[in-house]
């Protein structure tokens, strides 16, 4: 295996807070009915999931925010579930595998992806 891509993010939570309080619809537009209904701690972890995997993929155009839908596995870390365009955009970067973590604090919320071939 060899790595592709590596993205991190990391997301206040204040601000997050405000932002999805002042645009209700970012719920709808950034999280699968799935996980709209998480706590705020968990919703900004899996923002910040979806952020560092874009990026590790060199975010590219055509993709939804809700095409990457984060559950756990059977042992509870974290993980992506693919939707829509996201299995075959994967698929033509050459990614086969993807590592993702995630971590909260008092105030923030910080993802770390790495891709592999």
């Amino acid at each position: 295996m060899s790595i592709l891509g590596i993205g991190v993010d990391v997301v206040d939570l204040a601000r997050f807070k405000e932002t999805l309080e002042r645009t209700p619809t970012m719920r709808t537009r950034l999280f699968t009915d799935a996980e709209r209904d998480l706590p705020l701690e968990s919703l900004a972890g899996r923002f910040a999931a979806k952020e560092a995997l874009a990026k590790a993929m060199g975010a590219p155009a055509g993709l939804s925010w809700q095409d990457f839908e984060i559950v756990n596995d059977s042992h509870g870390a974290p993980t992506f579930k693919l939707h829509g365009a996201a299995p075959e955009r994967l698929a033509s970067l050459g990614i086969e595998t993807i590592h993702l973590s995630i971590s909260h604090d008092t105030s923030i919320a910080t993802a770390f992806v790495v891709t592999e071939r």
